[in-house]
């Protein structure tokens, strides 16, 4: 556990509840966007490349992206990166790899509205690990919100087992994120948050390689899917990282996630307007639904 001096700690409140100045409703708007654009961008990738060439890709560009950061590239010492190839593992490699397989069977809408219940996860796994109930408020946001994820998924498993398997990815991915945002909070703390991501990358790169260099034989190259993965890498794998880490200093970590509150309905538009997607009313009730659990949660956070 991190010690935060009297000053410190003041500073932090402050920007907790700071007014809002431009440049952060600008840094609010960016991450949640590119982040709910980037299973658009998996679907056009998906129309060239194996899945299993897509995040090796990304992760490579976005951690090149990263390194021209001075910030990413602060020292950190030796006995942080057992915590941070942990990260590399459960933050990059596995649940980034998930979604472009995820994408085979499901569409990008519903793998985008899945992820509006990153919050949810977070706080289960963070009761786990402290073995103690939630304050009733959280329980309520999280009651609420585990029913828009059953309400988005519902229809989609009726389609079938393939789109169960897909639907199953998802979640599995972001049981990992909520583990990986666990580990990653202390870490990022202690070291900044650019320094640790910058370096679980690097560890993803390792271990995704291998996977990446074989799926290059199932692939076929092509400018429009290339130039997709390129955006995933240097906008949705570093800069979207870079504009929340930057956020979470000016207003604080519990206003800067309210960003994660634009991805589903980002990524319903795009999958609906751009690639002509069906997706069942019950499921964009869900999102909904899901957005207001993840929101009574952070409120309850916030009161706590």
């Amino acid at each position: 556990m991190v010690t935060i001096d009297g000053a410190n700690s003041a500073r932090r409140v402050a920007s907790e509840t700071a007014t809002l100045q431009s440049i952060d409703w600008l840094l609010l708007a960016v991450p949640g966007v590119i982040w709910g654009s980037s299973f658009y961008f998996i679907a056009i990738a998906l129309d060239s490349f194996s899945p299993g060439l897509i995040t090796p890709l990304r992760v490579l560009i976005g951690f090149l992206t990263l390194g021209t950061f001075p910030k990413a590239r602060a020292s950190v010492p030796r006995g942080a990166w057992r915590g941070t190839m942990l990260l590399g593992v459960v933050w990059i490699a596995i649940p980034l790899t998930a979604f472009p397989f995820a994408e085979q069977h499901v569409s990008s809408s519903v793998v985008g509205m899945l992820n509006g219940a990153t919050p949810m996860f977070v706080a289960l796994v963070a009761m786990a690990i402290g073995r103690q109930l939630l304050p009733s408020g959280q329980v309520l946001g999280l009651t609420i919100g585990l029913i828009g994820v059953f309400c988005i998924a519902l229809p989609t498993i009726n389609e079938g087992s393939s789109s169960t398997f897909g639907v199953v990815l998802v979640l599995g991915a972001l049981m990992l994120y909520g583990i990986a945002l666990n580990v990653a909070a202390p870490l990022q703390r202690e070291f900044g948050a650019l320094p640790i991501l910058w370096r679980a990358q690097l560890v993803a790169v390792v271990l995704l390689a291998p996977m990446g260099l074989y799926s290059l034989r199932n692939s076929d190259f092509a400018w429009r899917p290339f130039a997709a993965v390129i955006v995933l890498g240097v906008f949705g794998t570093a800069m979207a990282h870079y504009a929340i880490a930057t956020l979470a200093g000016r207003i604080g970590s519990t206003r800067a996630s309210a960003s994660l509150y634009l991805m589903p309905a980002v990524s319903l538009f795009l999958g609906v307007v751009l690639r002509g997607e069906n997706v069942a009313v019950l499921a964009i009730f869900g999102s909904a639904v899901a957005v207001l659990g993840a929101w009574v949660l952070g409120q309850s956070k916030r009161k706590s």
